[in-house]
């Protein structure tokens, strides 16, 4: 049964929007901790070190597929899909150079963009197949063919831009969009999509069990998080001297 179809006190148990996004946030600082400050520990082979960057990225790794699910249900509920697309956009625009300094310690590197950017081209290429299922509907058929290119522009845009996850992170982000309609051939999907990247699909297990309701209001707090965390982390890399 679709999660909105479900009796209200049904819906109610369960995991809530906002409590998915906290685990999100936390498992993505325990990944940038690995990333950004553990990662310039090795430069000599040290098993406990290597083991430590292992395991906290190995946890990072249920963050991301957990912030598509969310893009998806927020795109799915939201009163102004502009207005999101705007708010993504200047988020992956103020992110970047807390980001570069994170990942490079330079002020401005172009070679890598943040994942801002990857949830953007998402939600734009989302957008565009709801605006071709809107106009097409009556002809199944070329609706699903004109979903090709909108999908493929997204993954080259997204490589183009070399964003994190880049293109195949759109095409997770697609692959839980196309199948929102089911919630077991979602999770399904969802899970077939990142098998490229163990111990992702585990971030599915959550995810199950989301009630469909908001939760706690905190809908800025990712947003604001995200640099803040990066360029706190850069500062904390540098007092250690590795950077």
């Amino acid at each position: 049964m679709n999660p909105y179809e479900m009796p209200l006190q049904e819906r109610r148990r369960g995991i809530s929007g906002s409590t998915l996004k906290i685990i999100a946030i936390a498992a993505m600082f325990i990944d940038h901790v690995g990333a950004v400050v553990v990662l310039r520990m090795l430069h000599d082979y040290n098993s406990e070190i290597y083991t430590l960057y292992n395991v906290l990225r190995g946890i990072g790794r249920i963050g991301f597929p957990i912030f598509c699910f969310l893009l998806v249900e927020g795109f799915q509920h939201t009163r102004n899909c502009k207005k999101y697309a705007v708010r993504l956009g200047i988020f992956a625009l103020l992110s970047e150079i807390p980001f570069d300094l994170a990942f490079s310690g330079k002020l401005i590197d172009l070679s890598y963009q943040n994942v801002f950017f990857t949830l953007f081209i998402g939600l734009v290429v989302m957008i565009i197949c709801k605006k071709i299922y809107e106009v097409f509907h009556e002809k199944r058929l070329l609706v699903y063919i004109l979903y090709v290119p909108a999908v493929l522009l997204g993954v080259l845009l997204a490589e183009f831009l070399q964003t994190d996850y880049a293109g195949i992170g759109v095409l997770c982000i697609m692959a839980l969009y196309f199948f929102r309609g089911n919630k077991a051939c979602q999770m399904v999907a969802g899970c077939t999509a990142f098998l490229w990247e163990l111990p992702a699909p585990l971030a599915f297990i959550p995810v199950v069990f989301y009630n469909g309701k908001r939760g706690l209001r905190i809908k800025y707090f990712f947003y604001v998080f995200y640099p803040v965390h990066l360029f706190l982390l850069y500062l904390a890399a540098r007092f250690l001297g590795l950077l």
